[in-house]
C-alpha cells in the first residue's frame, strides 16, 4: 500500500516526482524517498515522515536529473525509518530500486544473497530486488533480461521502478497483482501507481497487466511479456478533471469529496440512463435466461464497499426475489463457499485494486460463477479479472476515509437491481417505477441534504470529546450505521460500534451508561416505531440520542433530530450516510487530527 512514481523526460525529474507523490500520499505517508540519475552516479535522498520532510532535503535543490523514480510509504517490513525508506540501492549503487507490494519470499532470496557477498542495510523486503538485479546482470550483462530473471525468483506482489546508472535514459518497470500505470506525453513519459499522480501532465495512459515489463525514454514505451517478447498496448485517454486531484479551496480533500457527491451521482446515473429513461447494461449480457438460473448473489467487497453492498442487498432481494449474501473479501475465499454456474458474485472496489477483493474473485471464477465487478477507476486490475465491469463515476478520491465513491457504489448497485427486476418481472410494475423516479431525484436531495452540515457541526462540537459513541438502526438502517461508525472510528479515533437496534437488548446495552452519545437512524416507516422503541431504551439509562430520519417525529423526545428528505427506503443509504460524513469529519477537525491520512491506514489495500 505504497505510492510509486517515476519520470523520464527533458525536465528536472525532482519536481516532478515530489509533485506526484504528494497526490499519492493517501496510499502511504510513513516514509518518502526519490533517485534520480545524476552526471556523477544515481542520487537517493530519503526521509522518515511525510512528502514535506523529503521536500525540505537541502540537497534536494542540488539535484537535477532528468530520470528519476519515487516512493512514499506505508510500512509492511520494517519500521517507518529513514533506512527502511525506498530508493534502496544494490550493494554497488549501480542499480536503484522502488516496489509496491510485498515479496513473500525474501528471507531465502536474502540468505541466497548473503551467501553470495550480498550485504543489507535495511529491514525491508524490497532490498533484495536491487541485489538480485546486480546478481543476474552480472551473468546477462542486460538489465531487462536481468530484471525478468529477478522476477522470476520473487513470490508475491510487485509494482516495480528500476533505474540503472549506465542507461541514463531509461526507466525499467514490472508489475504484478500490484497497480501501475504508465502516462505518455510529448518528450516525456511517467509512471505511478494511480492516475492522480500524473494526471496534470497527462490524460493518456497504457494499463499494465501482470507479469509484463516495460521500459521507458522520453520518446517512447515499449511492452513486454514474461517471456520478453514485445508486445502492443492500447492507449486509454482518461476524462478526469485536473481539479479533481486538488481542494480547488476547500480546507480538505474529505470535505471536498462530501461536496462532490451530487455530481458524481448524478454522473454516475447519466452513464446508465438511456434516452427512454430505462438503464442500459447491455455491456454485461445479462439475460433472462441467466437470471432464472441463479440461485444466489454474493456481493464480496472490503471495509466501505462492503457496507454499500450490505445497502444493496435489501433492493437485490425484494426486487429480484434473489437471495443475496453480503461477506467480507479477506474471509470470503478462506470459507470455502458455495460457489457455483448457477453463483453471480459481485466484487466492489474504488481502486480496483483491493487485494483481497481481487483473490476472491479469481476463486469465484474457478469455481464457474459469473463475476461483475463495481469499479472507479478504469483499466484496474479487478477489470481485468472480471467477466464484467461497471464503472462509477465519482472521480478520484484521494482522502482516505471514503465518502463520494460509496454513494456511487449504492446508486449504481440499486440501478442494477432494478435493471435484474425489469428484466425477470417478478416485481410490481409501479413499485419499480417508484423507485426508479426515486433514482433520477438523488443529486437534488443530496444537494438538500448538504444543508445539514452547519446542525451536525454543532452537534460534532458538543460531542468530540466522547471516548464511546454507539451507532443503531433497523434493516436497511444497520448499514447506514455500520458505514457511520466506520467513518468515525477512522479518521477521529474515537471507539464505535454500530448494532442492528434489535439486537441492544441482547447485551450492548449493558454498555450504555449516563451521557453515552447513541445515534439513530430512521428512513423505513415500517420500522419506525420499532426503531424509536429502541432508543427509548437507551434514553432511560441515561444516553444522549442524535437521530438521522426522513420521518415526520417529535423531535421533543430527543436531544438533536438531523432531518433528510424522504426517498425510497432501498436509496436511503445514500442520502443518511451524508450527515454522518460530515459528524465524522468536524469531530476529527475539532481534534485537529489529519482528516485526509489518518494514522496506520491508506486508501488502497493491495496488499493482504
Amino acid at each position: 500500500m505504497c505510492g510509486i512514481v517515476g519520470y523520464v523526460g527533458n525536465k528536472k525529474a525532482s519536481p516532478i516526482l515530489i509533485n506526484g507523490l504528494s497526490k499519492l500520499e493517501y496510499r502511504g505517508y510513513d516514509s518518502a524517498g526519490i533517485a534520480t540519475i545524476e552526471s556523477d552516479g544515481i542520487k537517493i535522498l530519503k526521509d522518515k515522515g511525510r512528502v514535506s520532510n523529503l521536500e525540505n532535503i537541502k540537497e534536494m535543490a542540488s539535484i537535477s536529473g532528468t530520470v528519476g523514480i519515487a516512493h512514499t510509504r506505508w510500512a509492511t517490513h520494517g519500521k517507518p525509518s529513514k533506512e527502511n525508506a525506498h530508493p534502496h540501492f544494490d550493494n554497488s549503487n549501480l542499480f536503484a530500486v522502488v516496489h509496491n507490494g510485498i515479496i513473500e519470499n525474501y528471507n531465502e532470496l536474502r540468505e541466497f544473497l548473503i551467501n553470495n557477498g550480498y550485504k543489507f542495510y535495511s529491514q525491508t523486503d524490497t532490498e533484495v530486488i536491487p541485489n538480485l538485479v546486480h546478481f543476474y546482470f552480472e551473468q546477462t550483462n542486460d538489465v531487462l533480461t536481468a530484471l525478468k530473471k529477478t522476477c522470476n525468483d520473487l513470490k508475491g506482489s510487485y509494482a516495480i521502478e528500476l533505474i540503472y546508472k549506465h542507461t541514463p535514459n531509461n526507466l525499467y518497470v514490472a508489475k504484478k497483482d500490484s497497480p501501475m500505470v504508465i502516462g505518455v506525453s510529448e518528450n516525456e513519459n511517467f509512471v505511478a501507481s494511480d492516475i492522480p499522480a500524473v494526471l496534470n501532465y497527462t490524460k493518456k495512459f497504457y494499463f499494465l497487466k501482470d507479469k509484463e515489463f516495460a521500459v521507458l525514454s522520453k520518446d517512447e514505451v515499449k511492452f513486454y511479456d514474461f517471456e520478453l517478447n514485445q508486445i502492443q498496448k492500447d492507449i486509454k485517454e482518461i476524462d478526469w478533471d485536473e481539479n479533481s486531484v486538488t481542494k480547488n479551496g476547500y480546507d480538505d480533500f474529505m470535505l471536498k469529496e462530501i461536496y462532490e457527491q451530487p455530481d458524481s451521482v448524478r454522473k454516475t446515473i447519466n452513464s446508465r440512463l438511456s434516452d427512454t429513461g430505462s438503464y442500459d447494461f447491455k455491456d454485461i449480457s445479462i439475460d433472462k435466461d441467466y437470471l432464472t438460473t441463479i440461485n444466489k448473489i454474493y456481493i464480496i467487497a472490503c471495509g466501505t464497499a462492503m457496507h454499500a453492498g450490505l445497502s444493496a442487498k435489501s433492493i437485490i432481494e425484494k426486487l429480484c426475489k434473489i437471495s443475496t449474501e453480503v461477506d467480507v473479501a479477506s474471509e470470503f475465499r478462506y470459507r470455502e463457499p458455495l460457489i457455483d454456474n448457477h453463483t453471480l458474485c459481485i466484487f466492489i472496489s474504488q481502486s480496483g485494486e483491493t487485494a483481497d477483493t481481487i483473490a476472491a474473485l479469481k476463486l469465484s471464477k474457478e469455481c464457474g460463477a459469473k463475476t461483475i465487478a463495481i469499479t472507479n477507476v478504469i483499466g484496474s486490475s479487478i477489470t481485468r479479472e472480471a467477466d464484467y465491469s461497471i464503472l462509477t463515476y465519482a472521480g478520484p478520491e484521494i482522502a482516505v476515509a471514503s465518502t463520494k465513491a460509496y454513494t456511487a457504489q449504492v446508486t449504481i448497485l440499486s440501478m442494477l437491481a432494478i435493471n435484474f427486476a425489469e428484466i425477470l418481472g417478478r416485481c410490481d410494475e409501479k413499485v419499480l417505477e417508484k423507485v426508479k423516479q426515486d433514482v433520477l431525484s438523488l443529486p437534488t436531495k443530496l444537494e438538500n441534504v448538504l444543508g445539514t452540515a452547519n446542525s451536525v457541526k454543532d452537534i460534532a462540537l458538543k460531542i468530540y470529546n466522547e471516548h464511546d459513541i454507539f451507532f443503531i438502526g433497523r434493516g436497511i438502517d444497520h448499514p447506514i450505521a455500520m458505514e457511520g461508525s466506520l467513518k468515525l472510528k477512522e479518521i477521529s479515533y474515537i471507539h464505535s460500534d454500530a448494532y442492528a437496534s434489535g439486537e441492544l437488548k441482547h447485551g450492548p446495552i449493558a454498555l450504555i451508561e449516563d451521557n453515552t452519545t447513541v445515534i439513530s437512524i430512521y428512513t423505513d416507516a415500517k420500522l419506525l416505531q420499532k426503531s424509536i422503541s429502541n432508543t427509548q431504551e437507551v434514553i432511560t439509562r441515561g444516553a444522549k440520542s442524535i437521530v438521522i430520519t426522513n420521518q415526520n417525529l417529535d423531535n421533543n423526545k430527543f436531544d438533536y433530530v438531523i432531518q433528510i428528505p424522504e426517498i425510497s427506503e432501498f436509496l436511503s443509504p445514500i442520502l443518511a450516510i451524508v450527515p454522518l460524513q460530515f459528524l465524522a469529519y468536524y469531530i476529527a477537525k475539532q481534534k485537529n487530527l489529519d482528516v485526509d491520512k489518518p494514522r496506520n491506514l491508506a486508501k488502497s489495500v493491495t496488499v493482504e
